[in-house]
């Protein structure tokens, strides 16, 4: 039976078909439909001929998945929160540390997160901040889903104090059992499960339960899946990286091949081999602002190009209909340099011994780019002084189908082989990419 792989987003609905070898059949896109993201999902079928296909279906729809992180000590417990939501596929748009007070509750329901990650203490220690923000929260009109993954001796207090209130709450591993150690695997299949059952079913995407069954992960969850399965079966030293630029936000994602040697990433709050951060304030539309800010703020543009970028990148925000595939393609190569330079910043730099192997371009403003342009981004990038260290010997390619998401999908899914086919498009298309730069 063919796999029907599917990536409902917020503003397209993207299909690609698969045989069960791995075979890439056909691919198609439809405007995502919301109230009833079903409809395109249904014109996304036709398209492909695909009514009897077994559906896998990821979605970053309703804006994705909004995390608030609060924690005991900033340095430690909320770091630790922080990077487990970044590598769950959420977007962290709240962090507090120590006792919530009135302040702190109002700014987190400012915040409007969809899931709260509870941290706090390692196993064994000081209990009392978890548990003080565990009460706070229960008292407090903030019904989102908890994920608790704080202090096991505590663990049982502070679900009690959250379900007496009629609070959901899934309790989990601690994301810091012992001083520098991070575990962040059943944090992040907690945020997943979370997703799953009480998340998508209420963004107003479908009157029915369907959608909500077809939903295996959220999208980037997928696409990290994706990522960390190209890395692991690479035959060459270095990381795998891949920068996907959208209209909104700029995700990073790195998985180290498993050719380098696993002891070189470990560090004193470790971190997972396969990783991503999201960058809220810099995109193609909606961001297209912040990639020009940021750009002037970090001395990648002139003075004379960042004045004709300005007025350009504001109209871009105000009507993000606007079709202008030159200045996308400049806007995307700030906006890969910006972000990969933050991914850098996050995990201090740590892409194994042999820096980047891999670095694959997503988004449309890349699939769509004429060859000159697609240099114009990879000389960027290879050169940046903060960057050239770790891109240096790294090849070059473009996810033109789209592939990472579906191949994650298949991976999940016990498609292993289908996925690991998928994955050599990639491959190929770094061939092609280097015959077309001459």
């Amino acid at each position: 039976m063919n796999l029907l792989c599917l990536d409902v987003g917020s503003t397209w609905t993207k299909g690609a078909l698969v045989s069960p070898d791995g075979e890439l059949l056909g691919t198609a896109a439809h405007a995502t439909t919301p109230p009833e993201v079903l409809t395109g999902i249904g014109a996304v079928a036709r398209a492909l001929d695909a009514a009897d296909a077994r559906v896998l279906a990821c979605s970053s729809a309703g804006g994705g998945l909004r995390l608030a992180v609060v924690g005991q000590e900033r340095l430690v417990s909320v770091e630790a929160g922080h990077r487990v939501a970044l590598s769950a596929g959420a977007k962290v748009v709240h962090v507090a540390a120590g006792r919530l007070d009135g302040a702190g509750l109002r700014a987190l329901r400012s915040a409007r997160p969809d899931v709260l990650l509870l941290v706090g203490g390692t196993d064994g220690g000081a209990a009392d901040v978890l548990l003080h923000n565990a009460k706070r929260l229960a008292a407090n009109r903030i019904g989102v889903p908890v994920v608790l993954a704080g202090n096991a001796a505590a663990r049982d207090r502070a679900v009690a104090l959250l379900r007496e209130r009629g609070r959901t709450v899934v309790p989990t591993g601690n994301v810091l059992p012992d001083v520098g150690e991070l575990a962040p695997g059943p944090a992040r299949a907690a945020i997943r499960e979370v997703f799953l059952r009480h998340v998508i079913g209420g963004k107003g995407l479908s009157r029915g339960p369907r959608f909500r069954r077809l939903v295996r992960t959220v999208t980037p969850d997928a696409v990290l899946s994706g990522v960390a399965r190209l890395a692991a079966h690479r035959d060459t030293p270095g990381a795998v990286l891949v920068v996907d630029v959208g209209g909104a936000t700029t995700d990073v994602y790195s998985a180290v091949s498993t050719v380098d040697d696993p002891e070189d990433e470990r560090h004193a709050v470790g971190l997972p081999a396969d990783r991503r951060t999201v960058e809220g304030d810099i995109g193609l539309r909606w961001s297209a602002p912040g990639v020009v800010a940021d750009a002037v703020a970090e001395r990648l543009l002139s003075e004379s190009e960042s004045a004709g970028l300005t007025g350009i990148a504001a109209g871009l925000a105000a009507d993000p209909g606007t079709v202008s595939s030159e200045v996308d393609i400049r806007l995307a190569g700030l906006a890969a340099v910006l972000a990969v330079r933050r991914h850098l910043r996050m995990i201090d730099g740590r892409l194994g011994p042999h820096g980047a192997g891999l670095l694959v371009l997503s988004g449309g403003a890349f699939r769509h780019a004429e060859p000159a342009g697609l240099t114009a981004v990879e000389h960027a990038l290879r050169t940046d002084p903060a960057l050239r260290p770790v891109l240096r010997t790294a090849r070059f390619t473009v996810d033109r189908d789209y592939v990472l998401a579906p191949a994650g999908l298949l991976a999940e899914a016990g498609q292993q082989r289908a996925a690991d086919r998928l994955l050599l498009r990639l491959g190929a298309a770094v061939a092609g990419h280097r015959q077309d730069r001459g």
